[in-house]
């Protein structure tokens, strides 16, 4: 069975939040403690139970027990992790979140890698963090990490470079080509460690990947938010068969005062706009009046933008928002050969099958034929193709 590993970066990331929530979902702190303390670096190191907007979660501190370097260059970081009396993966995956770092920073400042002074990322506590998450997902026996869309958080930070935007110019240069996106507090949601441990070693970002969750932990991070818990979540758990299984936003309301043409309209811009699906239902609402509820399936990212929609095309004045779980059984596609043309056949795992719609309804409009000869065409090709296959 492959261990999965999801970063759920919905406040974002940074590497003491990362080894924080490791630990919480299972890494034993004693080992980690224990394997950070043979880098040898004159720190200390404490795992405290909080509470981030209500969440109990794990907070990962780094102490210094004496002067550390300010500046490091990368050479003499892979070499403290090469010496470093860790797993060889841990090692392998600590080196590679620093290469990548490395590469952005010199990116960002037109020098060559080697020339590169890691401020901040090269600091104990960074290195122990970036370390630390790596031992933390051996301890745990991860396989295989994805991550979710990171929110990098909005206005300025401070840096060795003076005042900037964020994401930083590294958090931006190692994201590009991510999903990111930016909400609640105007802070520095994601940092460069955070950035690079979750583009070095994810397989993938987007949704969470079909898996039997076996625990789930979160990371703290230094503040504590009015407007979110200021957490990274993590789940651990095996990967399963199903190809879609994953944690979605149902948005619903109820309108009496919207004619048809308009509620028709808003169905499609929602679909349009990326939700996983919309409909509209009657239904009696309060002083007998008859009414429709609007029913939207999003993914967790997309619920502001298309609770937008709702308001701006149609009257309600509020809406109802919660999380359900969305798992789809595991499908292929089968193309057929019919009298009248080629057809998709969708395939569940089980064994039950369907034409696609799509290509039947084409063929129809395109042939004169009726419909439902068409789709009983295609069912009895895919029939005959799966008896010729047994």
């Amino acid at each position: 069975m492959t261990t999965v590993c999801y970063f759920d970066a919905f406040s974002g990331i940074s590497g003491d939040m990362a080894v924080g929530a490791l630990v919480d979902a299972g890494a034993s702190p004693e080992a980690l403690i224990e394997a950070l303390r043979s880098l040898d670096m004159g720190a200390r190191f404490e795992i405290e139970k909080t509470k981030r907007g209500g969440v109990t979660a794990s907070k990962f501190h780094v102490g210094f027990e004496q002067q550390g370097q300010a500046h490091r260059h990368l050479k003499t970081i892979l070499g403290m992790i090469e010496k470093a009396p860790i797993s060889d993966r841990a090692k392998q995956n600590a080196s590679n979140v620093f290469r990548g770092l490395g590469a952005a920073e010199a990116r960002v400042h037109g020098v060559p890698i080697e020339a590169v002074h890691f401020h901040e990322v090269g600091a104990i506590d960074s290195i122990s963090d970036i370390v630390g998450a790596c031992i933390a997902l051996d301890l745990l026996g991860v396989d295989e990490i994805h991550t979710s869309a990171i929110n990098v958080g909005s206005g300025t930070v401070n840096t060795e470079h003076g005042v900037l935007p964020v994401p930083a110019p590294a958090t931006a240069a190692l994201l590009e080509g991510k999903p990111i996106y930016a909400r609640g507090p105007a802070v520095e949601l994601t940092t460069p460690t955070g950035a690079a441990l979750a583009v070095t070693l994810s397989a993938a970002f987007g949704p969470l990947p079909a898996m039997s969750i076996a625990s789930i932990g979160y990371g703290a991070g230094d503040r504590d938010f009015k407007e979110q818990p200021n957490v990274l979540r993590v789940l651990i758990g095996q990967k399963t068969a199903a190809i879609e299984a994953t944690l979605v936003s149902v948005i619903e309301a109820n309108i009496d005062d919207s004619s048809p043409q308009v509620l028709g309209y808003a169905l499609e811009r929602l679909l349009e706009a990326g939700a996983l699906d919309a409909s509209l239902s009657p239904l009696q609402m309060k002083k007998n009046r008859p009414g429709t509820l609007l029913r939207i399936i999003a993914h967790p990212h997309d619920q502001e933008r298309l609770s937008t929609i709702v308001f701006a095309e149609t009257s309600t004045l509020g809406l109802r928002i919660y999380t359900a779980e969305r798992r789809v059984e595991e499908r292929r596609i089968v193309e057929v050969q019919t009298e009248f043309g080629k057809v998709r056949v969708k395939v569940s795992g089980q064994g039950s099958f369907t034409p696609e719609y799509e290509d039947c309804r084409a063929i129809a409009a395109r042939t004169g034929t009726p419909l439902p000869k068409v789709l009983a065409a295609a069912q009895e090709a895919y029939l005959k193709s799966a008896r010729t296959q047994q």
